[in-house]
Order: C-alpha cells, then structure tokens, then sequence
C-alpha cells in the first residue's frame, strides 16, 4: 500500500522527520512550510516605512527583533532583561496598556504539585472563569485551560462526560472532576518539540516560549491530558480586561500560530501565591503547594487521603492527584 503523500509527516532532505532530531527555529519552520513562513515574515518586517508614524516604526522594528533572538531558555540575564523590556514596550505601543512582565526564576527547593478533591467539586466553574482572566485567554475563541467535566455517580469516563453543561449546579446523581495540565514529570509533550520551544523548569512547571513555538503541534498530539491548546488567531483580549500582571514564561501577550497551555499561574505562584483557580475556588476542591515541603497541605493530602492520578499507567507521573474525603 502507498502512502498518501499529503499527509506524510514533513522530512528533511536527508529523509528524516523534525521528531528525529533538534533544529533551529528557522529550518524548521524551512522543513515545514518550504520557507513561507519565515519568509513573509521577513518581507513584512523589512518593507517601506516611509509612510509609517513614528510609533508604527518602532513596533515594527521591535517585533522583527524580537523574531529572531534566541530560546529564552539559553538567554543570559543581560538579554531575557532587553527582551521583556522590548515586549513591555510592544504592548503600549500596540495595546496602549503598560504591563509588567516578570522573569522570576525556580525558587530552590521547590517542586509543585496539585490536588483535586472529587468530593467537594461542585462544578461552579469558578476556577475556569477565575484562569480565563488571570492568564488572558482568548476571549473570541473561548479559550480554556481547565475543563470541568460532570459525570454519573460512580462512573469515570471523560469520552462521556459533560464539560459543556448550561444547567444549575450541582445535578442530581452527578459529580465534578477537572483537567488541565499536569505537569508530568516525565512530560512527553516536551520530547517531541522539534526546536525546543517547551521544556521543564526546575520547579516542575512545564513552559512555553511563545515566540520560538513554530506551531507544528506535535506536542498536542503528545499529551494524553488534553492540556495543549492552539491560536489559530492572535488572541482577543479587551483592553479593560487585560492582566498586566504577567510572566515571559506565562500569560504574556501571544500569537497566532502558536500553542498554550497552563503554566500553575507561574508570575503567582513563583511569589508564594496560589494559582488563581485555587484561591477562586469556593469550594476548597483545590489543594496546591510544595511537593518538597512536608508540612504542605499537599503532602498532608498525599499521605492521608485516598487518591489517584488520571492514566498513572503512562508512567509519566503526572504532579496532579485526584483525591476524596
């Protein structure tokens, strides 16, 4: 049987796959789309700008040397400091707003990790609402990094359940459980990134670089948690609604073209707070802390109650737990 050619995985001249080895941004995207892409980008960045106003010059030139600079990742201090002030500066250009972009590290001795008590859940979705603005997500495209589902009583089975209901909460016979990322330890999402834009921070938080993700989506692919998602358009968010609050690593501006995922509100957390679906919670169904420390109310939870981790069979030991009272 023949192949279909036009759904073969793209290879190199070599008659490799992007899977099969590390590559720069720009000859990925080069295997991927024969050049376009990178190529329009580079035609817009560099056309006539005579007729441009001042500020219009500037985001321009801004946001073309922004394309090319390095993986956040291998930046030094001196350079991560010249990008955020760059994107600070991109923002009121093009928004009109200022915002704050952090560059906090991993604290030493940290390593997060989440629980979800099935028992208390009562499908409010406050969390989800809480995430939405906290992490300015699309709002056209009704992007969310947590999904509530709602199950039947004594049944576990996330192909049937609801994530979508409109009715008063909580349903009769019913009960509540949540997703979103699970920051695996051993995360294959970040294996599969042909140019390195995911990867692990020392804390356990799995992160993106926005602007080096070439949006081939095969981290999508990857997860087994559903957690990824994909801006087929540049993000909507109303001025009014914007957190300026934010982290590189985090709920910075993205773009079209690339993928997202939660980061355990990472410009929060970093600083000793609870991502905001926990602290929104009115429940008390969400339990977030340091795995490292024995006298966090998640170890407390690990070592006392009844839990269990969604596909623990994957072996890729997601830091999510669920558990009941």
């Amino acid at each position: 049987m023949t192949s279909d050619p036009t759904t073969e995985v793209p290879r190199d001249e070599a008659g490799q796959t992007l899977l099969q080895k590390r590559v720069d941004r720009r000859r990925a995207l080069g295997i991927l789309l024969g050049g376009a892409a990178a190529g329009t980008s580079a035609v817009a960045a560099c056309a006539p700008v005579s007729a441009m106003t001042p500020e219009s010059k500037e985001a321009k030139l801004l946001a073309w040397r922004e394309y090319i600079k390095g993986n956040y990742r291998t930046m030094t201090e001196a350079e991560r400091a010249e990008t955020i002030a760059r994107l600070e500066r991109l923002a009121e250009l093009k928004r009109g707003v200022d915002v704050t972009i952090q560059s906090t590290g991993a604290q030493p001795g940290v390593v997060f990790g989440y629980g979800f008590n099935i028992s208390k859940c009562k499908g409010f979705r406050s969390c989800v609402e809480a995430c939405i603005n906290e992490n300015n997500l699309d709002r056209r495209a009704a992007t969310q990094y947590i999904r509530i589902f709602e199950m039947e009583d004594g049944v576990i089975d996330f192909d049937h359940a609801d994530a979508t209901f409109q009715h008063e909460v909580p349903a009769e016979g019913h009960f509540y459980i949540g997703t979103q990322c699970f920051q695996c330890a051993d995360p294959p999402c970040v294996k599969v990134c042909p140019v390195g834009a995911t990867w692990q921070e020392p804390d356990g938080i799995t992160v993106v670089d926005y602007d080096w993700c070439i949006g081939c989506r095969y981290c999508m692919a990857a997860c087994p948690y559903w957690a990824r998602r994909f801006n087929w358009d540049e993000p909507e968010v109303p001025a009014a609604e914007l957190n300026t609050n934010q982290h590189y690593l985090g709920n910075r501006a993205r773009k079209a073209g690339v993928v997202e995922k939660c980061h355990f509100c990472i410009h929060r957390t970093r600083k000793g707070q609870l991502p905001a679906c926990a602290e929104a919670c009115p429940t008390g169904a969400r339990v977030f802390g340091n795995l490292l420390d024995p006298n966090s109310e998640i170890r407390w939870v690990l070592a006392n109650k009844r839990i269990f981790r969604l596909k623990e069979d994957l072996k890729i030991e997601p830091r999510f737990w669920y558990f009941t009272d």
